[in-house]
């Protein structure tokens, strides 16, 4: 019975993070398909939620990573897996109330080494697989799916210019669609895997199965519903930053981003790599603003960055505090902590609720869009001998309508500039 509540907490936890990871990392998937319209926001999560359940049956290379990769599996007890999964749940839900892009990857990572740090010490982590399997991929992911992303959306521009709006809207709606899909089974195959890995510790800990053994069937069946349950609640906050946010998204640079996040997730889920799709698709979405010149809000991309870096730290500072406290309480130290989990997701919950973010406005205009950023665009302006201005239209579309005073006789009044389309606040 000692070792039995313990672990029976342990694997409630485990769901419940990949429950969060699905909500908090829906809009991955599916943020630009939502934003650009190719998807109605509810629609776009069921399709996700069933993706991620079949991806999670794809592929066990992640789920060996976290497992045996990262932490001496000898030095794991079940306290410290259990206080792992509370710092990576905590440092989610902190995330997605203030509508940050994080990493869900990052903060499960996180929260086991601190958990094991505070456990053991330093001896306990294996430094070479941290650094090779997760942080190495944490810098370099964003930066290739930017480039990638860019150079995609580049082609795709100057492929379809020309080309009437209405027809490249229709055509690459399809593409994006498909893209999305492809984001949503990579997801599975690579997230979904990071708590099969967590259970796996934990069995192993408990002594229920050995160290060589493989992830059970219903360990693999029972994430990839607990995720793919998170997903089909949506995720509107981070799904709103992601779509809104960063740069205004048409359906080319939509496909553009989607194809290169989907591309990058998949080949690192075949090598075994702890990939955080977050940093993909921030990344890609990145990406696309640059290819299409379109005005990039390197504010939110900057808030991004910074909850990137310490991700790591704060889900382990919480995570070794959460051990401290089970050893503070002893045989009940398991049942406190998550007794305060419970308390503490009540709260986050709450607070939520006083600015919702939902399917009926995750689609409103950002409130950090203003004139002045639109502004930063060139817009070139010629004026025909005949006296008719000719505005080059291979611009970005959030640039301020502008013109210029054409040639114009004598007595004549000069045109004067119209404002700049005012921005909607939500």
């Amino acid at each position: 019975m000692t070792t039995t509540l313990p672990l029976v907490l342990v694997i409630i936890t485990a769901l419940s993070f990949d429950f969060t990871n699905g909500f908090h990392d829906t809009g991955n998937a599916m943020a630009t398909s939502v934003a650009t319209g190719a998807l109605k926001p509810r629609v776009a999560v069921a399709m996700c939620a069933v993706l991620n359940l079949v991806g999670a049956f794809l592929s066990l290379a992640v789920a060996a990573t976290v497992a045996k990769g990262l932490v001496d599996a000898d030095v794991v007890t079940l306290p410290v897996v259990l206080a792992g999964l509370v710092g990576a749940i905590t440092w989610n839900l902190v995330t997605w109330l203030k509508g940050l892009p994080s990493s869900s990857s990052h903060a499960l990572v996180g929260g086991v080494v601190g958990a094991v740090l505070a456990a053991v010490g330093t001896h306990g982590v294996l430094w070479s697989g941290l650094v090779s399997k997760v942080l190495l991929p944490a810098l370099l992911a964003p930066l290739v799916a930017m480039l990638v992303s860019a150079t995609g959306t580049w082609i795709t521009h100057r492929v379809t210019r020309g080309v009437p709006e209405g027809t490249t809207r229709r055509g690459y709606r399809f593409g994006q669609i498909g893209g999305a899909g492809l984001i949503s089974l990579a997801h599975g195959t690579n997230d979904a895997q990071k708590s099969m890995g967590i259970i796996l510790l934990a069995l192993i800990a408990g002594g229920k199965v050995s160290q060589d053994a493989g992830v059970p069937l219903w360990v693999v069946g029972s994430c990839g519903l607990a995720m793919a349950a998170g997903t089909y609640l949506g995720g509107w906050r981070i799904m709103r930053t992601l779509g809104k946010g960063l740069t205004d998204v048409d359906p080319r640079q939509g496909m553009a981003a989607d194809t290169a996040s989907a591309a990058i997730i998949m080949m690192s889920g075949h090598f075994g790599y702890s990939l955080s799709t977050t940093h993909v698709v921030s990344g890609s979405v990145l990406g696309t603003g640059l290819g299409a010149r379109r005005t990039v809000r390197w504010s939110v991309a900057g808030r991004m960055v910074a909850g990137w870096v310490v991700t790591l730290p704060a889900a382990a500072a919480v995570a070794a505090v959460c051990y401290g406290i089970e050893h503070l309480f002893g045989a009940a130290g398991s049942v406190v902590v998550f007794g305060l989990l419970l308390v503490a997701s009540g709260v986050i919950w709450k607070l939520s609720r006083r600015d919702a973010v939902d399917a009926s406005n995750v689609n409103d205009e950002w409130v950090g869009a203003t004139a002045n950023a639109a502004a930063d665009a060139p817009v070139v302006v010629m004026a025909d001998a005949a006296g008719m201005t000719d505005v080059l239209t291979d611009m970005p579309a959030d640039a301020p309508a502008v013109s210029s005073a054409s040639q114009h006789t004598a007595g004549s009044q000069p045109s004067t500039t119209p404002a700049p389309r005012p921005f909607a606040t939500v």
